[in-house]
């Protein structure tokens, strides 16, 4: 597998890798809290060589190390809201813009992969830009506080979305995932739906479903 090259772009920070076999799809890859843009590159191992990578590092920084999708304040430790995301996924779809437009890449539609937190800012991103989304990969995540409202009017309707999560996940319980995928199956999204007895980590059984979800 090519080793992916570490790029900087106005003020965001990412690992690359660029398609080796055209014509290029790009997949945006989101890390969780406190990860940064090295932390989901063990997700690509099997993924089409049709793909260029885009894995950025969050904006935010995190006292304790690392980095964030939002701005922690006092009093809002817990699920975080749409509009907590708002801010970053509007700044990424600007740079994701700026830059494939200096690469020659196609980014008016684009797949999208995240982990607990990232897995929440791709559920933002696809609420908030479903045009803009063609896969989403939820891996051990939730959907955004507030974030229910915009699944209704058909915004995911036809949408593929691959969720994965693990029964004995104590940081995110599995319910969220049970309740996110029928709210998507509701809206008229696609599901795909993995579960195992993972702890807050994805099971070699639900990464390869998911390989087999970017393939298709």
């Amino acid at each position: 597998m090519t080793e992916p090259e570490l790029r900087t772009f106005k003020n965001w920070t990412f690992r690359l890798r660029p398609a080796q076999v055209q014509p290029a799809r790009l997949l945006v890859l989101l890390h969780g809290w406190m990860g940064d843009e090295n932390s989901m590159w063990l997700f690509t191992q099997k993924l089409s060589p049709n793909y260029t990578i885009l894995a950025p590092r969050a904006p935010s920084t995190v006292p304790e190390g690392g980095y964030s999708w939002r701005v922690i304040r006092p009093g809002t430790w817990g699920l975080a809201t749409l509009e907590d995301f708002r801010p970053a996924a509007e700044d990424l779809l600007t740079m994701l813009d700026e830059w494939s437009a200096t690469a020659g890449l196609d980014a008016s539609r684009f797949d999208m992969m995240g982990f607990s937190q990232g897995a929440a800012m791709t559920y933002s991103m696809g609420l908030l830009h479903p045009e803009r989304l063609h896969k989403q990969v939820v891996l051990s995540g939730f959907i955004p506080e507030n974030g229910e409202a915009l699944l209704s009017g058909g915004r995911l309707s036809g949408k593929p979305v691959f969720i994965a999560h693990g029964r004995k996940d104590d940081m995110l319980p599995v319910e969220l995932a049970r309740k996110a995928v029928g709210l998507l199956k509701e809206a008229g999204a696609w599901v795909t739906y993995c579960e195992s007895d993972a702890t807050h980590k994805v099971s070699k059984e639900c990464i390869r479903e998911m390989e087999s979800f970017l393939e298709e």
